[in-house]
């Protein structure tokens, strides 16, 4: 049973009072239940002392007074628990609580479908889909079992939807009827000329208004058009509708269809926002060598969704990988759009390989390009797995944390340098240890800071909360990873929450010495052999003699394509993890492009050989040359 508050902003439900008898407009009934009082001729009887009587003025006139008052704070307190709504199903739900009991004993509430947005060209045909009902329940409805046809047996809104009394879809004939009444956009009486037409159709074929029922049939018109129609009914042991009845319908659906029209608005902008900060942010992390990762990102709220914190994770050549984390200053879609461009920014000059502070110095010029308040911080972190070193250039963020194996958590000490987009300033770098099974917290100040606590507070907090989650795994074992992000996040209390939380953890795992190979080779004619030479005795001595043929082909090729431009050695590394991976370096800058050779060339078949043989290749420009590289399945 549909549960129906007993006041509507702290009064009790608006009843007809006992010396008042209706004036009927359609059919004389006995108000004995909750309903908005019409005017009706009472005798001038009551004595001078009587509650409501104004001493000097006649008392009909005296109650007339008071019923429209009623109506006035009846219309108040309903349109303002309709504006209260903030989504669709909000703001219909009011309009329902706030007619049912005390203006309408049932309520329909009919909507496009589907419902335009803005200036969005309505869909051709024109149809209303059934969106909500709602009625009073009488005591004595459990045990009767009269006619079906006697009374609108309407369901309470919980049931299912298939016991609806009427049709959950119509469609509005152009020049019909009810296309008619929806365009005339003020309410009318169910037993109006048009209105006996148009139920019909609206209700569904054969259904209509029982016997005795009174409605009332309001459009719902927002900003631009019509949006749907609401039906007000009344049974017959209720005063009948009045004139003054009709403002109170048309005030109730124009404030209906307003908010519904708002909540449209509303709901199309968060799907807006959540695509573009869904594309901002990666979709995947990537899975580079001698590193596992894992993010978590929080909206300051549901209401605020977007906003301009980012990480990134970039895979980088030498198997190295670059970690970023930047705030853009603001929650709304400019700074997710400025976010996005800063982020763009970041990744292709990851791609050029430049160190982290000149990442940073050319971040600055581009936040200075986009405008003079474009204010952001940002973390620039590059991991070598092969050196166990990590390297480290910020501008104005929160400092990491990292989080060692035996389980203590220290805050790097890193240059703070200023926010990106102030300009004229230097970023430097500094080089730490990244030890095996450490991992590294990188995070935006919504994690540290609130209205509760300063930054560096929140950075201790962070701190003990690792070491403490440390702890539970033992000094042998890192924490998962997964499971950290969660604990982390754990730490904020209820009102924590005023900004974008950014997250991202790496855990270093690195590369053994004795899974890597590296060498120096003159740029001559005999590097080719010599390179062949040395791949077949570290395949030897790891165990992969079975790749030596495929390896040994595809080194060659890469290196007689590197000794033909280089000027200085060219350096050859090869790197076992889960696959075997090459890598050719030279100071040339230009890059190599696969081409099809033609049947006279004596060259130009050695790439198409390594995108044949490898799993994956590619190359990437450094700021002294380049790197060929190709991967190897070892299984």
């Amino acid at each position: 049973m549909t549960e129906h508050p007993t006041s509507h902003e702290g009064r009790q439900p608006l009843t007809a009072r006992p010396q008042e008898r209706a004036r009927p407009r359609q059919q004389e009934a006995p108000a004995t239940a909750a309903a908005i009082p019409g005017p009706s001729p009472v005798p001038n009887t009551l004595p001078a002392t009587a509650p409501g009587v104004v001493p000097g003025r006649p008392v009909a006139d005296t109650q007339t007074v008071t019923r429209e008052g009623d109506r006035l704070r009846f219309v108040g307190a309903a349109t303002r628990r309709i504006a209260r709504g903030m989504d669709l199903d909000e703001i219909v739900l009011g309009l329902c609580r706030a007619s049912v009991p005390t203006f309408s004993d049932a309520i329909l509430v009919y909507l496009r479908d589907p419902l335009p947005v803005g200036d969005e060209r309505p869909v051709v045909p024109f149809v209303l889909r059934l969106r909500r009902t709602d009625r009073l329940r009488l005591p004595e409805e459990e045990s009767e079992s009269g006619p079906e046809g006697d009374r609108l047996r309407l369901p309470v809104s919980d049931q299912p939807a298939g016991l609806l009394p009427a049709a959950e879809l119509c469609e509005v004939v152009t020049g019909g009827a009810l296309d008619e009444v929806l365009r005339g956009v003020r309410p009318v009486f169910g037993d109006a000329a048009a209105a006996r037409v148009a139920l019909p159709e609206l209700l569904g074929a054969g259904r209509t208004v029982p016997s005795g029922h009174r409605a009332i049939l309001a459009p719902l018109r927002g900003r631009r058009r019509v949006i749907g129609a609401a039906v007000f009914l009344r049974g017959a042991d209720r005063p009948p509708f009045e004139a003054d009845d009709l403002l109170v319908a048309a005030q109730l659906a124009t404030h209906t269809a307003l908010g519904i029209d708002k909540a449209v608005l509303y709901g199309r902008e968060a799907y807006i926002a959540d695509e573009l900060q869904r594309t901002m942010l990666p979709d995947s992390l990537p899975q580079p060598t001698g590193v596992r990762l894992a993010s978590r990102y929080l909206p300051a709220a549901e209401t605020a969704r977007v906003g301009g914190d980012w990480y990134d994770a970039i895979p980088l050549p030498g198997s190295r990988v670059a970690l970023v984390v930047g705030d853009v200053m603001g929650h709304s879609m400019t700074s997710a759009a400025i976010m996005g461009q800063l982020r763009t920014t970041a990744q292709t000059l990851a791609g050029l390989d430049l160190p982290p502070q000149e990442v940073l110095h050319h971040l600055d010029e581009q936040a200075q390009r986009l405008g003079s308040d474009r204010m952001a911080t940002c973390l620039y972190a590059v991991y070598d797995p092969v050196a166990h070193r990590i390297t480290v250039a910020n501008a104005g963020h929160p400092p990491p944390v990292l989080l060692h194996l035996g389980g203590r958590a220290e805050v790097l000490r890193v240059p703070p340098g200023a926010p990106i987009g102030v300009g004229g300033v230097d970023f430097e770098a500094v080089e730490l240890d990244a030890p095996a099974g450490a991992t590294l917290l990188l995070y935006t100040d919504g994690l540290v800071e609130s209205r509760m606590r300063d930054v560096w507070t929140g950075i201790e907090i962070l701190r003990e909360r690792l070491a403490a989650t440390a702890q539970l795994t033992g000094p042998d074992h890192s924490p998962p990873l997964e499971a950290l992000c969660d604990d982390v996040l754990d730490m904020l209390g209820p009102g924590d929450r005023d900004d974008d939380i950014a997250l991202l953890a790496a855990r270093f795992d690195g590369i053994a010495p004795s899974d890597v190979a590296y060498w120096f080779l003159e740029p001559e004619d005999a590097a080719p052999g010599r390179a062949r030479r040395l791949a077949r005795r570290a395949l030897s001595r790891w165990g992969l003699d079975s790749l030596s043929e495929e390896v040994e082909l595809l080194v060659s090729e890469v290196v007689t394509n590197a000794v033909r431009y280089a000027e200085r050695p060219v350096t050859l590394r090869l790197l076992r993890t889960d696959t075997l991976r090459c890598e050719v370096g030279d100071d040339s800058p230009q890059l190599p492009r696969q081409r099809r050779a033609r049947e006279t060339d004596e060259g130009g078949r050695g790439l198409f050989l390594v995108n044949r043989l490898a799993r994956r290749w590619g190359a990437t420009r450094l700021s002294t040359g380049k790197v060929v590289w190709f991967e190897m399945s070892t299984s």
